[in-house]
């Protein structure tokens, strides 16, 4: 009755050799961003480049990724990005900007770029600066590593920031140092970390892991034992455990239970000398000048700190920037180029910088968007995006990384190193210097280059980790500067990033604005974050008592509060009330506060906080120790996914639980504890070992050939998103924006729940990744009117999506919530014109309507159905990758590969993605798939959620353990 629309194509004229319609190439190239260089695998699907997967071939990386590594397909597609150089803002030809350039170049200048790791692209700047005496180079991040580079130059005598070892650290303590979220390198630290985090049944034993913080961080939510700590005492925390490490007095710590603890961990380090590690977040140099003596005394240097690898991903330092705006005040910079960096928004005096701008006669921007930097450029040459570019780069020392590019540029930009070897007068372009300075380098000619980025990567013969000579002779002073620290006042700030924007990278790219952060659950802004006790005493909000504030906690409308610094610094941001943030202590992202012309998912999302961070001597201080909060009676929307903290519930007098938990100590001490607990709900089932032919129904079917099975071990992971936004781009799953949210109509397949244990003020805390669980015995499926979900051969539960009529029964019927209704044709999939009036569900955000344009619609998989609206829809398991590995293997003549020995025909998104390698997936029924040798070496953690509803999940747990003997306090049980 409703004809399709006809849209005809035009086929191959020429059909290029490498190209088959329909099938996937993947090709070798590098993500790249502000310094991070991670090897990935680009998914090309006739001529569009549509996913990135990590290069298991990168020695550093091993495979992993991160959220801003999978959603940066996006901007390659992101109607926001410059599509022409202009002068003044005028449209122009790269003829006409060059000569006018070139007309203007002469005397110094001034090259101003994020950290940059590329060999090449270093050679092509210094063919630059050779061209124009006096130039140079110079290296700015937003949120800079001066005090730790700075630190080691004193005490190391390098000026660099060393490989860490978190994979060889039975004793990890970190001081403020996110580094599982945002600091440093978590993609490389993720995948070391969890690999102390596995344990063998048969021998438990893991490392213990200790963090002091003042705010709740994705890795202070993984420690096993947690500290709160007032910014202006981290500095003190870390004199007092090196004092206690030397056998000396903890002095200078007024908090009796933070005394207590700072002695038991300088315990355990003393106990570990040689296999301990200590991190600092902190950007004093002081306070890093003492945790590199305090490495020093454990025996960390050359153990778990390397230096024969160094970490080249951040290089900037404060002074080298503040030194060039005094330049550019002065008038002796004539021309300024900038690739990447963005101080007009980030430097926390930026109405400085645009003033010194003004004073730069040239001013050249090579970014990709319309940042606030480049709006005030009078030459603007865009540059490719990392998948249009050729490239290398050199994260770690010897470990190199190459970039090619998977698609011809989509618009006339030009890759910034052409500009400067063009205007340094060089014959060739940047590929040609490029190839020729790496086939000089691998030798083999021509085939010993294709092989090269063929593979991706290069990677140094494995040397043993090396020390550097230690030079005690600053730590006196440091020790003296840290402790004549004043206390701060009443409330004291930390400016944090989250994993999903970062320095503000990720708020121009919907995927991420939408990816819920991992600690507030919250989507599209920022906010403060407070302590229950500070929202007790500011508004009476009380969650966990009696009178529970029912209201705060559910509806968006959150009360807004104005914080003033003692620089000056004004902001007016909504509460939202974290457990596990220090009572004094409030925290704000950064990276919000951006304008549509970078993006449309960044307009008006949120509060720039970048001048709340001050200069300190010659680093960026990102802590103040005195700001004022004010009520100021308005109110906000904030959109979160999740409202609940608490995994047990009192049903019918019995607690049901959807995850299990206990300490390393109780385990060892009693293995069987949670194997006792299953049987006990599975009892009338006829326990573990019957319960999938008994008290159903149902008659009981063998299930041969293949059976589709998923383990997640909660143990590994840390909440940092990544799956989520992998599960998102390989699925088309659809971004419907904060109002959309704010309903809790979000529509994210595969989601990760943040759940509360233990003290309210300092609790636990356990992530729980959660997707459809393709239940054996689903409830979904009986209640459908349409038969539009039914259970295949294979064990999954699937959607038919144009037999579905939106009943919405099968959500009602799933105990896990885990089904999304799709309110609004958010993709632009439908014809029926009524549906695509958006008016008829309440305007959309421009953010969700940007999906609409052709350009964002070529990231869509067309393996996977766009979907219409009125339908339900889940995770897949990724039947379209399922599908494709069992035709590999059918053509093949072989039976297929599910892990045995490591090789796979088969992994979901979200397994491919995570960098903790906490999923695995496969064929149950093969008894030497990987997933069924996780289970048979795990049977006492194993679980699966809510399995007393009988539901039968294809989808089994293991119980989060940690390695600590303080007992836990309950929480309330709602």
């Amino acid at each position: 009755s409703c004809e399709t629309p006809v849209r005809k194509v035009i086929p191959f004229a020429n059909k290029p050799e490498d190209i088959v319609p329909g099938e996937s190439n993947y090709y070798a190239t590098t993500y790249v961003e502000d310094g991070d260089a991670i090897s990935v695998l680009a998914k090309v699907r006739d001529g569009r480049p549509i996913k990135l997967e990590g290069n298991e071939l990168s020695a550093v990386t091993k495979g992993g990724t991160s959220a801003r590594l999978q959603a940066s397909i996006i901007e390659l597609y992101n109607t926001a990005r410059l599509r022409y150089p202009t002068i003044s803002g005028k449209e122009v030809t790269f003829e006409a900007i060059d000569k006018a350039i070139a007309g203007e170049l002469a005397g110094p200048a001034v090259i101003l770029t994020t950290t940059v790791t590329s060999p090449t692209s270093l050679e092509a700047i210094n063919k630059f600066i050779a061209k124009y005496p006096g130039s140079r180079h110079v290296t700015y991040n937003s949120v800079s590593y001066s005090g730790l580079i700075e630190a080691n130059e004193a005490t190391y005598g390098k000026r660099a920031i060393p490989n860490y070892r978190f994979d060889i650290a039975k004793i990890i303590v970190g001081l403020g140092a996110d580094f599982l979220g945002t600091w440093l390198a978590p993609v490389q630290f993720s995948k070391q970390y969890a690999t102390g985090r596995k344990i063998d049944e048969k021998n438990p034993a893991m490392s213990k892991h200790y963090q002091f913080e003042g705010i709740l961080s994705p890795t202070g939510a993984s420690a096993d034992e947690r500290f709160q700590t007032l910014p202006s005492e981290l500095g003190k925390v870390a004199a007092a455990l090196l004092s206690a490490v030397n056998g000396g007095a903890v002095n200078g710590i007024s908090d009796a239970h933070l005394k207590a603890g700072i002695l038991k961990v300088a315990k355990d380090l003393n106990a570990n000398r040689g296999a301990a590690l200590v991190v600092s977040g902190s950007n004093d140099k002081n306070i890093q000048i003492i945790v590199n003596a305090l490495n020093e005394a454990l025996g960390s240097n050359g153990k778990t700190i390397d230096w024969s690898i160094l970490n080249n991903t951040r290089q900037g330092t404060d002074a080298e920037f503040v030194q060039l705006l005094n330049d550019m005040k002065s008038g002796s910079v004539a021309s300024l180029l900038i690739y990447n960096a963005n101080p007009a928004y980030s430097w926390n005096k930026r109405d400085d910088f645009k003033a010194a701008l003004k004073k730069v006669k040239t001013t050249i921007s090579f970014n990709e968007k319309n940042d606030e930097t480049t709006q005030l450029c009078k030459y603007v040459i865009p540059s490719n995006h990392f998948l249009e570019s050729w490239g290398d780069a050199e994260p770690r020392t010897g470990h190199f990384s190459f970039l090619q590019p998977t698609i011809n540029p989509l618009f006339k930009t030009r890759q910034w190193q052409d500009n400067l070897l063009k205007w340094a007068g060089e014959p060739a372009d940047y590929e040609t210097l490029l190839k020729n300075y790496w086939m000089t380098k691998v030798g083999g000619g021509e085939t010993g280059w294709l092989k090269t980025i063929q593979t991706g990567v290069i990677n140094p013969v494995q040397s043993p980790v090396a020390p550097a000579p230690f030079n005690a002779a600053a730590v006196a002073a440091a020790l003296a500067a840290v402790n004549s620290t004043k206390k701060g006042g009443k409330y004291e700030l930390v400016l944090y990033q989250k994993i999903a924007i970062g320095e503000g990278q990720g708020a121009s790219n919907p995927f991420l604005q939408e990816m819920p952060d991992p600690i507030s659950r919250a989507t599209w802004d920022n906010y403060v974050m407070i302590s229950p006790a500070l929202a007790k005493e500011l508004l009476n909000i009380d969650l966990y008592n009696e009178g529970r504030a029912d209201e705060y906690e559910v509806f968006p409308e959150k009360p807004v509060i104005k914080l003033t610094g003692a620089n000056g610094a004004t902001v007016e941001l909504p509460i939202l009330v974290i457990p596990g943030t220090h009572p004094n202590t409030i925290g704000v992202a950064v990276g919000y506060g951006r304008t549509a012309k970078i993006g449309k998912a960044a307009d008006g999302y949120g509060q720039n906080v970048y001048q709340f961070a001050s200069l300190n001597g010659d680093t960026v201080q990102f802590e103040q120790y005195d700001v004022k909060i004010e009520k100021t009676g308005k109110k906000y929307k904030v959109a979160q996914t999740q409202v609940h903290d608490r995994y047990n519930s009192i049903i019918g007098g019995k607690r049901i639980e959807v995850l299990k938990e206990l300490n390393l100590p109780e385990f060892v001490e009693d293995p069987k504890e949670i194997l006792r607990d299953r049987e006990e709900e599975l009892k009338p089932y006829g326990g573990v070992e019957n319960f999938e032919k008994q008290g159903t129904i149902y008659p009981y079917y063998d299930k041969p050939g293949i059976h589709w099975a998923m383990s997640v071990d909660i143990n590994s992971c840390n909440g940092c998103g990544a799956c989520v936004v992998a599960c998102n781009i390989e699925n088309n799953v659809p971004i419907v924006g904060k109002d959309e949210v704010a309903r809790f109509h979000d529509m994210h397949w595969l989601r990760i729940d943040r759940y509360y244990t233990g003290d309210v003020d300092n609790p636990n805390v356990v992530f729980q990744p959660l997707m459809c669980q393709h239940c054996d015995n689903a409830p979904c499926e009986n209640v459908c009117p349409v038969n539009a979900t039914n259970h295949s051969t294979e064990g999954l539960n699937q959607m038919a999506y144009n037999r579905c009529i939106g009943t919405r029964y099968c959500a009602n019927n799933c105990p896990y919530k885990v089904r999304r209704f799709n309110w609004a044709d958010y993709t632009g999939a439908d014809s029926f014109p009524n549906n695509q009036d958006q008016t008829t569900v309440g305007k959309l955000d421009s953010s969700v309507l940007d999906r609409n344009e052709d350009l964002s619609r070529m990231v869509l998989n067309p393996d996977v159905t766009v979907r219409s609206r009125g339908v339900m829809e889940k995770c897949s398991f990724c039947v379209q990758r399922l599908q494709e590995g069992k035709l590999k293997a059918k053509k093949e003549s072989r039976p297929l590969k599910s892990g045995a020995n490591n090789e796979w025909d088969v992994k979901t998104a979200c397994q491919q993605a995570c960098a903790s390698d906490c999923i695995v997936f496969g064929n149950v029924n093969d008894k030497d798939s990987a997933i069924s040798k996780v289970r048979q070496e795990n049977p006492l953690r194993l679980f699966h959620a809510l399995e007393q509803l009988h539901t039968m999940p294809n989808v089994n747990y293991f119980a989060k353990v940690r390695n600590t003997d303080v007992k836990e306090v309950e929480l309330p049980t709602a």
